[in-house]
């Protein structure tokens, strides 16, 4: 089922949002020992994920050209300058309504849960081939902290919910539309080198969690698509190469 994982990331972050509002406030220790843990645990998996593809050629080569391509169009600061613009839009809309802390928590949960690489690797990995492992990865991260959220925000924390199962659900159901224009042998070498691209990706975004080196992984997405496509263009060189000599 290709919406599965976001389904699971959806029902986290309801649940985190619940036990934030009834649990009292969480120590500094506790929170910097889990995103510790868990940024270990997302590094692990994408190496894992990295290792799947044994052309690690290919996969460099895509997370190269990917970068270079993610810098030219500015990804990661146009996600920035989106991030800006909704917390204006937010602290307009609270300069009129003081009490709006709903809309503050939903808006700010929104920006966090939703503008991220492994918002759009995990439902891409579900549509593709039905794995949902970053996603449940992405579930523990998000139900985190959605009770460290909640906490503080409130209940608004609990409708970004609706945020992140619409964003990511269209993802996953338009990567399942995708996988039926090409050929079973074709798509599985395909997902092949997208799950190795995108497990450098997610090793990006341990890095970060971990606070070990700052990572602009949102300019390396286009690497996904690169590695996609490099694999027909890999076989028609192979295919032409033969005919030649």
């Amino acid at each position: 089922m290709a919406l599965w994982g976001t389904i699971v990331n959806a029902i986290a972050i309801i649940i985190g949002g619940l036990l934030g509002m009834m649990l009292p406030r969480i120590s500094e220790g506790i929170k910097s020992t889990v995103m510790q843990g868990l940024g270990l645990a997302i590094t692990v998996l994408g190496i894992t994920m990295a290792l799947k593809s044994n052309q690690i050629v290919l996969v460099i080569m895509s997370v190269v050209i990917g970068g270079i391509i993610g810098e030219l169009l500015r990804i990661e600061y146009r996600l920035g300058q989106l991030g800006d613009w909704l917390q204006a839009l937010l602290r307009k809309d609270s300069s009129a309504h003081p009490t709006s802390s709903i809309s503050e928590g939903f808006v700010t949960c929104t920006l966090v849960y939703c503008i991220g690489a492994m918002a759009i690797l995990g439902p891409l990995d579900g549509g593709l081939r039905h794995n949902h492992d970053i996603l449940y990865t992405k579930s523990l991260l998000d139900g985190f902290l959605s009770i460290i959220f909640a906490s503080t925000l409130g209940i608004g924390v609990i409708f970004s919910a609706v945020s992140v199962f619409v964003m990511q659900g269209v993802i996953a159901l338009a990567a399942t539309f995708i996988a039926m224009a090409f050929s079973q042998a074709s798509l599985d070498a395909m997902i092949v080198q997208i799950t190795a691209v995108g497990g450098v990706l997610v090793i990006g975004v341990g890095l970060n969690i971990l606070q070990i080196k700052k990572m602009n992984v949102a300019n390396m997405l286009p690497a996904l698509v690169i590695g996609a496509a490099a694999v027909p263009l890999q076989h028609y060189f192979t295919v032409w190469f033969s005919r030649l000599f």
